[in-house]
């Protein structure tokens, strides 16, 4: 077993509620200063990027489903479900800011 191998789960159940954080707020913020930033380039991308963290996240847990003990099996299938679920969220929000126009209140 390698060394840290143990802490993959935990990573995997963090990062992507920490993904949806930061694709929140950073479009957030992005929409208050310039809204005409957060459109179709800006926003789409940012999505993407947030979308490969959850990617990479259950690629984690998925490593440690494969070849993890009880307990480490265990976290990472929730932290599996949870990056299933928070890239859904991403992917919809994404496509909301592909749909909807970035200045539109």
């Amino acid at each position: 077993m390698k060394a840290y191998a143990h802490l993959r789960p935990w990573a995997a159940l963090t990062l992507p509620p920490v993904g949806w954080y930061v694709f929140q707020q950073g479009l957030g913020m992005t929409l208050r200063g310039r809204c005409s930033v957060a459109g179709v380039p800006v926003g789409t991308l940012w999505g993407v990027a947030s979308l490969l963290v959850c990617v990479g996240a259950g690629w984690l847990a998925w490593s440690r489903i494969a070849g993890g003990t009880g307990s480490d099996r265990f976290l990472a299938r929730i932290a599996l479900l949870g990056a299933g679920l928070f890239g859904l969220a991403i992917a919809f929000q994404t496509l909301a800011t592909a749909i909807i126009p970035p200045c539109a209140r």
